[in-house]
């Protein structure tokens, strides 16, 4: 029993382009989504830094001004 018309060779190869760029675009859109993910979780990672030298001038009951006049004068 026949399905339908069989597809000629130039429909199916158009099927199979559509489909590979279709998979590039998801792929293209997944790049992007994870690079968007990667700057975010390097930017939390930049504010624990930020926050563990905040803790420690706390600790040692020093300013920003301090740290920078300590680290100018390591510098000489």
């Amino acid at each position: 029993m026949p399905r339908g018309v069989r597809k000629s060779s130039i429909e199916r190869l158009q099927k199979e382009l559509n489909d590979v760029q279709e998979s590039i675009l998801q792929y293209k859109n997944s790049i992007t989504a994870l690079k968007e993910k990667e700057k975010a979780i390097q930017e939390k990672i930049e504010m624990e830094h930020f926050k563990e030298v905040s803790s420690i001038l706390d600790e040692h009951n020093m300013s920003l001004t301090d740290l920078k006049e300590l680290l100018i004068s390591r510098e000489k």
